[in-house]
């Protein structure tokens, strides 16, 4: 065999070839980037449609359709940082992730519906941290599988396996944007979570000892 045949047979490969360990690990760090946009995008959409008065329904949609933008953002870097063009990243992303992305979501928000008072619970409340970090971790487990099956064959992150052996381009405004390993995208997503359950537990900490003061009566 040539070595251009070999180079042909290569690149055209699902990554099934380089054995169960290396599927699984491609599929959970594919799974890992979406859950990561995924995670930063609704809490964002929360967060704004709390801010502006949103009405719950159009507070989803805008958290959603977030999650979608920093998904595939997350998943473009990479591509744009090893030279390729934003829009021909995009394209390939948008075809790589779209159904990963579309599962969390849909499994993310069952989960939160399903436990009681966690949709409207708020942003600083302890049982919104606690229900968006069990929904994260079922949407999670639902997309592994599904991403893991698009590499198989050749389809999904397989589109862009290619592209994350090359080295990155260290010139221009490419040097600038961030490579984020699995290890990486793992602490983005547990310090996220952490954040707002600590803070939530704080804010109600205060808010209970605000009123035993304020209940206690005068010496």
């Amino acid at each position: 065999m040539t070595d251009s045949t070999h180079h042909d047979t290569h690149g055209g490969h699902a990554p099934h070839e380089h054995g169960g360990g290396g599927l699984n690990a491609m599929a959970a760090s594919a799974t890992l980037h979406c859950l990561t946009g995924c995670a930063i995008g609704e809490i964002t959409g929360l967060i704004i449609g709390t801010a502006i008065g949103l009405s719950a329904g159009w507070t989803i949609a805008l958290a959603v359709s977030l999650a979608f933008f920093f998904g595939y953002l997350l998943s473009t870097l990479p591509l744009v940082k090893a030279g390729l063009g934003f829009f021909a990243a995009l394209g390939i992303v948008f075809a790589a992730d779209t159904l990963s992305i579309a599962t969390m979501e849909v499994v993310d928000n069952l989960v939160m519906a399903v436990i009681p008072g966690a949709m409207d619970a708020g942003l600083v409340n302890v049982l919104f941290w606690i229900g968006m970090t069990i929904a994260l971790t079922a949407a999670f487990l639902a997309a592994y599988p599904v991403n893991r099956y698009l590499l198989q064959r050749g389809k999904g992150h397989a589109l862009t396996h290619e592209y994350h052996g090359k080295p990155v381009v260290t010139t221009g405004f490419r040097r600038y944007l961030p490579s984020l390993g699995t290890g990486a995208l793992v602490a983005v997503i547990a310090a996220f979570l952490l954040g707002g359950l600590v803070v939530s537990a704080a804010e109600e900490l205060g808010g209970q000892d605000s009123s035993t003061h304020a209940a206690a009566p005068l010496a």
